[in-house]
């Protein structure tokens, strides 16, 4: 007679795949041959629960049952290799990988290669104009002798006789069966026995590579740009990394930047502030004039529109911001002198607002 697997698994024939694995991990080690050593009533009962397992885990074999009660011809071979070692390396792939065991060890053949930081330093004008530049970047390309196979040429890199090419080697630890990384070929399933006289075996060379960068207008201190592709060459084949260059922006002579606008202190004196004056003043790339208007006050913020920095990604350009410092003189000429005495009393008896309030301050103080 035709055997039940849901009843040897003891599950509803409508037992989703989470069960399913629940009820065989259960059934497959209280069955398993290393905790029943001897035991032939255990054996055969694991491999019943397995084949059980190794059908109704494979959707098609699983429909094929359903449908005509008998497994397809393909499923007499389920035993443990295609059931329980499978369901107990996902089990315990996660618990392994932290000291090196499990599928997940096993290296890729093909790597991708490094990414590289390059720091370019620019002035404030190249910031603000933009500019196209030479890079010279150290960086490890692919062998042109062996074309990265790290193999001599006409040679072949050889099996590896411990893991059979696998890239690993499988250990049992009571009723445990952990798969680890291969220690003589290191996880490669390959050796390297004529390795590349060139590259001593690595499939990559040092060398320098002479790169065009393209510095967008704006660009601000400590952005980078990824130029995709130019770092390490990769490793068996695998892609290269890309290049990140780190812009670095020299400190100015003149201005200071915050954001698009660019600031800086202008000295001015007592009389062009009272009367009003028009100055030459210091923008990106020259000069123009500013306004100041008559009875501008010390540290007040005056501004030419637009000829700050452009804005990155954006229309349009920020401020040049002049914070205007009122200079005492140190020392008068006699004819200084008699016109500020003239002009102090003419002054005696006019306040200010911010004298006038001081003074307002000072009788409530004293009151």
């Amino acid at each position: 007679m035709a055997r039940d697997y849901y009843e040897i698994l003891g599950v509803d024939q409508s037992a989703g795949d989470a069960d399913l694995k629940k009820a065989y991990r259960q059934l497959a080690m209280q069955y398993h041959p290393d905790k029943n050593p001897g035991d032939k009533k255990a054996e055969e009962r694991f491999k019943e629960v397995s084949e059980a397992y190794a059908i109704l885990s494979d959707p098609d074999k699983r429909a094929h049952y359903d449908r005509f009660g008998v497994a397809p011809g393909a499923a007499a071979g389920g035993g443990f290799e295609s059931g329980f070692g499978s369901l107990f390396e996902d089990i315990f792939d996660n618990f392994f990988a932290g000291a090196g065991g499990g599928r997940g060890s096993r290296r890729s053949r093909a790597m991708r290669g490094e990414d590289l930081q390059y720091e370019l330093k620019i002035t404030l004008e190249e910031a603000a104009a933009g500019l196209e530049t030479k890079v010279q970047i150290p960086r490890l390309e692919r062998c042109e002798t062996c074309l990265g196979t790290g193999a001599e040429p006409g040679t072949r890199k050889a099996t590896c006789e411990t893991c059979q090419g696998r890239g690993e080697v499988r250990m049992s630890h009571g009723f445990l069966t952990v798969a680890r990384p291969c220690p003589r070929c290191g996880g490669e399933g390959q050796l390297n026995k004529s390795p590349c006289k060139v590259c001593r075996g690595e499939g990559r060379q040092r060398a320098e590579r002479l790169l065009s960068v393209k510095i967008p207008p704006g660009i601000d201190d400590g952005m980078q740009l990824r130029v995709s592709g130019e770092g390490s060459g990769g490793v068996n084949g695998g892609p290269a990394g890309d290049l990140y260059v780190l812009v670095r922006i020299r400190e100015h002579a003149v201005f200071a930047r915050h954001g698009a606008d660019l600031l800086t202190d202008l000295p001015v004196s007592f009389t062009q502030l009272a009367l009003g004056a028009e100055l030459d003043v210091p923008v990106l790339g020259g000069t123009d004039r500013l306004k100041i208007p008559a009875g501008t006050q010390p540290h007040q913020v005056l501004r030419l529109r637009g000829k700050g920095m452009p804005r990155l990604r954006e229309r349009g350009h920020g401020d040049a911001c002049y914070r205007v410092l009122l200079e005492v003189p140190q020392k008068l000429t006699a004819r200084q002198r008699e016109a500020l005495e003239a002009f102090e009393a003419a002054s005696k008896d006019q306040r200010g607002p911010l004298a006038s309030a001081f003074v307002e301050r000072m009788k409530k103080l004293l009151s």
